[in-house]
């Protein structure tokens, strides 16, 4: 798991994917190139017997809460649809979350820090 980026949790393993990588500005929509890295990904992760992912999407503090939360799970079932045809797996395996503003992983006071906390995590939980 450390191999594929992945640090070990509280509740797992975790991923943070940057929304820069995969989304555009406000956009729930994935780019093509993001689509097929995170399938590539799913696929991997899959061939070692993982069948069970969690995906939460985040945002930084800018805008709305309602707002923010609403993209966020946009965010992360776009993630989680690519995810489930990667891996092959059922959709239904994939838990999906909108943590809108609600868990930074660092400061929202600079760019660089809301640019970190716009982001989708994968957390390989056990079923």
């Amino acid at each position: 798991m450390k191999r594929a980026g992945f640090t070990q949790n509280m509740e797992g393993w975790g991923l943070g994917l940057s929304d820069k990588i995969l989304f555009g500005v406000n956009e729930s929509e994935l780019t093509p190139s993001s689509k097929r890295n995170i399938q590539g990904m799913a696929k991997n992760l899959a061939s070692t017997g993982i069948k069970h992912v969690r995906i939460d999407g985040h945002t930084d503090n800018y805008g709305k809460p309602d707002y923010n939360q609403q993209l966020s799970l946009k965010r992360a079932n776009a993630v989680a649809a690519q995810w489930a045809e990667g891996a092959a797996i059922p959709r239904e395996n994939i838990i999906t979350r909108g943590l809108g503003m609600s868990a930074p992983v660092t400061s929202n006071n600079s760019a660089q820090g809301r640019a970190q906390n716009r982001r989708v995590a994968i957390v390989i939980t056990a079923p």
